[in-house]
């Protein structure tokens, strides 16, 4: 499926919720959606985006934006996972390279625990394994939205991204939905939808031009 900038966003999917109420775009109405997608194996989502997010959440809470976090995994599967999440969400403690990177900045808590505590609702994207089966459509869905003109591409280029995807989608133990339906780079992403529904922006990394898109939407009718 093909999401669109300045169409109605399609729900995310999640598996579970850790903490907070179940919800998703179509139950926010009338709110202003900023949901932060990350995986729990993430450095750069702990020690800039998530705090970017809290930061979103402590300024605008009274003003109609939600701000939900959501953990994905499109790598490292063995560590991204439901229970490395939950234990963040009842410990604090972080795992792998986050605990690593976050501990050599001196970051980190005693027990490898984070030094903030995340204060939205989080859940899990909807992870599914994957069978073996590649079809040359799922390869397509997957190149569009990164290369928009691919069609008019050189052969050879052609052939060389089909079977650079094909054998990325090989590596790939389990599909996660949020992640391809909106056709994340990678994480940490922002997906941004508007008080009626309508997709507004989608950016990867650290983009700082989320409060700008948000005092834009606040003006709106």
């Amino acid at each position: 499926m093909s999401v669109k900038i300045g169409e109605k966003a399609p729900n995310f999917g999640v598996s579970e919720w850790v903490q907070g109420a179940p919800t998703n775009f179509d139950q926010e109405k009338d709110h202003i959606v900023v949901l932060e997608v990350f995986q729990v194996n993430c450095p750069g989502c702990f020690m800039h985006a998530i705090p970017e997010a809290i930061n979103i959440y402590n300024k605008y809470k009274d003003e109609g934006v939600r701000v939900l976090g959501l953990a994905t995994a499109f790598e490292d599967f063995d560590k991204n996972t439901l229970e490395n999440l939950k234990k963040l969400v009842e410990t604090g403690e972080v795992i792998g390279e986050t605990k690593d990177a976050l501990s050599s900045y001196g970051q980190l808590k005693e027990g490898n625990k984070l030094s903030y505590k995340i204060p939205f609702p989080l859940g899990m994207d909807n992870l599914t394994k994957t069978s073996g089966e590649i079809s040359q459509e799922k390869i397509m869905e997957f190149i569009y939205p990164q290369i928009p003109d691919f069609d008019s591409q050189p052969d050879e280029y052609k052939n060389q991204i089909i079977e650079r995807v094909k054998s990325y989608m090989k590596s790939k133990e389990y599909s996660a939905e949020t992640f391809e339906k909106f056709a994340l780079q990678g994480t940490p992403s922002m997906i941004i939808v508007d008080r009626k529904g309508i997709l507004r922006d989608v950016s990867f990394g650290q983009s700082g031009h989320a409060e700008a898109i948000i005092e834009k939407l606040l003006k709106e009718d």
